[in-house]
């Protein structure tokens, strides 16, 4: 079974990727193999390159809003992102355009460890103030995961993966995607928003009694 989700800076995709793993595993030994691969998703374009700010201003001129209403919607995710198990400290993200972040999310599929990237990019962003559109940064966690920091730079800074980020938002867009978190299921059925963990087993129950009824 094929699952697709996407995005780095989105705090509610860190939390539904805690929550759909939650899930799978509550299915214990009657969980399907599940093949999980991520597609990159822009959620803001208009994010400048390097934003020197707090979080709270970021989103208070991004979305209109006043500073305590930013601070009351900070408040509520970091504790939602707790009872998953997750240490968020918008005090220290970094917001800045993710499309590098993308590419090396990428590389790290050609090498076998896009799952493993995914989780490092999300955990530097959201704990612990990483800027994941900075090379030096990225070719650092490349080399935590055992790819090699010369092949890093050089994809980076060559653009190798851009146009394949491209053609995943372009897919987004075919599918009609306009927000993340966003699962695809066998490429036909879709989850939107950080689930609870119970909606992520229900829904790989469904699909997987499908597919073997249909292969019977």
């Amino acid at each position: 079974m094929s699952l697709h989700d996407a995005h780095i800076a989105c705090p509610w995709c860190y939390i539904g990727k805690r929550h759909l793993e939650a899930g799978l595993a509550a299915l214990g030994d009657d969980a399907p193999d599940v093949e999980i691969e991520y597609h990159s998703f822009e959620l803001s374009p208009d994010t400048p390159l390097d934003f020197e700010g707090s979080t709270t201003e970021y989103l208070s001129k991004a979305k209109g809003l006043p500073l305590e209403r930013v601070e009351q919607m900070l408040d509520h995710v970091t504790g939602v992102a707790a009872h998953a198990g997750l240490d968020y400290h918008f005090e220290t993200v970094a917001h800045v355009k993710t499309l590098k972040g993308h590419e090396l999310l990428h590389l790290a599929k050609a090498h076998g460890v896009q799952l493993e990237m995914k989780e490092r990019l999300l955990k530097a962003y959201f704990t612990e103030g990483g800027r994941v559109n900075r090379i030096e940064e990225l070719v650092g966690w490349a080399e935590e995961l055992g790819i090699d920091a010369a092949e890093a730079r050089d994809a980076l800074e060559s653009g190798r993966y851009a146009d394949d980020v491209q053609a995943d938002i372009a897919q987004a867009r075919a599918y009609g995607i306009q927000g993340v978190p966003f699962f695809v299921f066998e490429g036909k059925y879709g989850v939107s928003g950080a689930q609870p963990a119970e909606v992520f087993s229900q829904v790989l129950a469904q699909v997987d009694g499908e597919r073997e009824g249909a292969a019977a």
